[in-house]
């Protein structure tokens, strides 16, 4: 099976950074577009973020300008870096990789779709 766990949220002063990592863990042979969504209180959740495994970017409007998605596919590990950060930016963050190819020792070579981090809680005060 595969696992993704994220770190990196807290709370942090308007205008300050925090960066986010979500790392793979498992029998990884591959691993395609990794993702940052978001909810805030009372809303849907958007996307923030994407990166494809060839590394080509898309953000969310909203975010353009101050955050940056990576990737280190040697680590298995996507990171958001968020720069003055805005009260609206307040929510919970997923981790989300569309399929992740990896070998399970009892069945071989499998693919997980729609993966999800655990979440981890961003807080900006004003």
């Amino acid at each position: 099976q595969v696992q993704l766990v994220e770190s990196g949220g807290g709370l942090v002063q308007a205008g300050g950074s925090l960066r986010l990592s979500c790392t793979a863990s498992g029998n990884i042979l591959n691993i395609n577009s990794m993702n940052w969504y978001r909810q805030a209180p009372g809303k849907w959740r958007e996307l923030v973020a994407g990166i494809t495994s060839g590394g080509t970017t898309n953000y969310a409007d909203s975010v353009k300008g101050r955050f940056t998605i990576s990737r280190d596919n040697a680590k298995k590990t996507a990171y958001l870096q968020m720069n003055n950060l805005k009260p609206e930016d307040t929510a919970v963050y997923f981790c989300n990789v569309d399929r992740i190819l990896f070998t399970d020792l009892h069945m071989g070579d499998r693919e997980a779709v729609n993966n999800w981090g655990q979440e981890t809680q961003v807080t900006v005060s004003s």
